[in-house]
């Protein structure tokens, strides 16, 4: 191999993994490719791929992972509970039970009404859309074809991070959640205790015919 080429790829992963150390949000793939120039993305994979290679054959504490669309640094979920006491007190507000029911439900209709929120819920969703929208953990997406032309909500990247999943369609079912939530609850990388077991009580309780299924979410 062309001794060149060779130190310019090292170089390249060099600079992904400084890219990612100093986000603190997910990097796209656009995003990379518009900072390193004269890379394709096979080049990008291809370092993060080596990163983590290197991370696991030197025992290192942290991964790139794919979170809400982009590349982030993340630790190992062996090291949250460490992590979580090094920031008690520091963490936001949690969310309510009621901000939780209605997250759920969006999460897993949207795009939907607030109307529509409030006859699966049986009781006003006001503050807790607003709640969602100031956490910016939904977004307004539209407005329905409908009488009243009402506004739609949906789920934002930070939703993606907050749970710490790339896609939509990687949140687990209702029916699958309290089977997985064992094995993946440390994985949530923004999540803060008992909130996990909010969203599986309350999206246990949401009839099985009004939750999409995976092909039906965009």
């Amino acid at each position: 191999m062309d001794k060149k080429k060779l130190i310019d790829y090292k170089f390249i992963t060099q600079i992904v993994e400084a890219l990612l150390f100093a986000s603190d949000v997910p990097l796209s793939m656009n995003k990379l490719l518009s900072v390193i120039d004269n890379v394709k993305t096979s080049d990008i994979e291809r370092a993060i791929d080596e990163l983590n290679a290197e991370y696991e054959s030197s025992e290192r504490t942290f991964r790139v992972r794919k979170l809400g669309g982009g590349y982030q640094l993340v630790t190992e979920a062996r090291y949250a509970k460490y992590i979580k006491n090094l920031f008690k007190g520091r963490a936001k507000p949690q969310l309510s039970q009621a901000a939780f029911e209605a997250l759920a439900i969006i999460a897993f209709k949207q795009p939907i009404s607030r109307p529509e929120i409030d006859q699966i819920r049986g009781v006003n969703s006001d503050g807790v859309v607003k709640t969602l929208l100031e956490r910016n953990l939904i977004t307004i997406t539209g407005r329905s074809e409908h009488v009243g032309h009402a506004l739609l909500y949906g789920t934002t990247p930070e939703f993606l991070r907050y749970f710490g999943i790339n896609n939509i369609t990687d949140l687990p079912k209702p029916r699958e959640l309290e089977e997985l939530l064992g094995s993946t609850q440390e994985e949530f990388r923004f999540a803060k205790e008992g909130e996990e077991e909010a969203v599986i009580e309350q999206l246990s309780d949401l009839p099985q015919d009004e939750i999409l299924d995976e092909d039906e979410i965009e």
